[in-house]
């Protein structure tokens, strides 16, 4: 079993910068595959990023893709979200997420098996 928690939201100004952790307890994470999704007020859930154990091969959503930076410290069992030059859009609750399952498509959310409980980005115009 893993347990993840998230940390590092919070309300931010169009532009601004905030970095997501994701701590990991229960298990070494460091043959997972770990994903970050966000779910905005009335709308499902959607990938933001995700992040390979094997050779730690990033990726990303359009809508993020050259602002947010996903990385993961084995040695600290974390994954650790860097969003910059944030916009209202990006206002969401951000999941972390963790697979032990191998050869997976990273952006379907159902093959994760473990999530945290989420944390709160704003970003205000």
């Amino acid at each position: 079993q893993v347990q993840l928690v998230e940390s590092g939201g919070g309300l931010v100004q169009a532009g601004g910068s905030l970095r997501l952790s994701c701590a990991a307890s229960g298990s070494t994470i460091d043959r997972y595959n770990m994903g970050w999704f966000r779910q905005a007020p009335g709308k499902e859930r959607e990938f933001v990023s995700a992040i390979r154990w094997s050779d730690s091969l990033a990726t990303y959503a359009d809508s993020v893709k050259g602002r947010f930076t996903i990385s993961r410290d084995n040695a600290k069992n974390t994954v650790n979200l860097q969003m910059n030059s944030l916009k209202p859009e990006d206002t969401a609750v951000y999941y972390c997420a963790a697979t032990a399952r191998s050869g997976i498509y990273p952006r379907n959310a159902d093959v994760y098996d473990y999530w945290g409980q989420g944390t709160q980005v704003t970003v205000s115009s």
